[in-house]
């Protein structure tokens, strides 16, 4: 699971920090608020997380696994189609969005990262993991006769992980207002019709 990496305070600390960097934005993700939040002094902080970098880290290694459990166990199911995999990965992906709408400030906020190399480093293993899953279904869907031929398996991850991140910064900028499942279901429905074979 998840959480083994990471002790039951830092779990604690790496969800007050993600709500802070959603509520305020990460200029006031500082140790001074962050220990006034969780009630805890400075130095009791310190020996959890060395900076402010750490607890950036800990939040994208905390997604990470949780998102590589999650994706494995959809992956695992016998007889799926590829279209259904597609669909059970995104939904997945979506539900927790929603449910941790946080964890999408941290992820998708590229300005943080810009100027550290081992978060940066850490936000490609990421996105090269889901590119990876959806590549390997892409390919599968092309094999079976599912999905068109008409591009390459590449470029039609790229499409429809380029069309759901969309739908996700959408949501994000507008103030999470829409139904992110529905929208995020209703327009890889509609990427799927233009890529599956008629």
């Amino acid at each position: 699971m998840a959480g083994n990496k990471f002790t039951g305070r830092q779990v604690e600390i790496l969800e007050l920090a993600s709500q802070i960097i959603d509520r305020d934005g990460i200029q006031e993700l500082t140790i001074k608020n962050l220990a006034a939040e969780i009630n805890l002094s400075e130095a009791a902080l310190y020996r959890h997380f060395k900076s402010k970098s750490e607890i950036l880290l800990g939040l994208l290694d905390y997604f990470m696994l949780e998102m590589k459990d999650r994706v494995a166990a959809i992956m695992q199911q016998e007889g799926k189609s590829a279209p259904g995999l597609l669909i059970d990965i995104f939904t997945s992906q979506l539900k927790t969005f929603a449910s941790k709408p946080s964890i999408v400030s941290v992820i998708f906020s590229e300005g943080i990262f810009q100027f550290n190399k081992e978060l940066m480093k850490k936000v490609s293993a990421m996105m090269e993991i889901m590119q990876n899953q959806i590549e390997m279904i892409v390919k599968k869907g092309q094999q079976e006769g599912t999905f068109t031929t008409f591009s390459g398996s590449a470029t039609l991850t790229t499409i429809i992980m380029g069309s759901m991140r969309m739908t996700v910064m959408k949501w994000k900028v507008f103030g999470r207002k829409s139904d992110l499942i529905k929208e995020g279901n209703k327009v890889l429905n509609g990427v799927l019709k233009m890529i599956e074979k008629k």
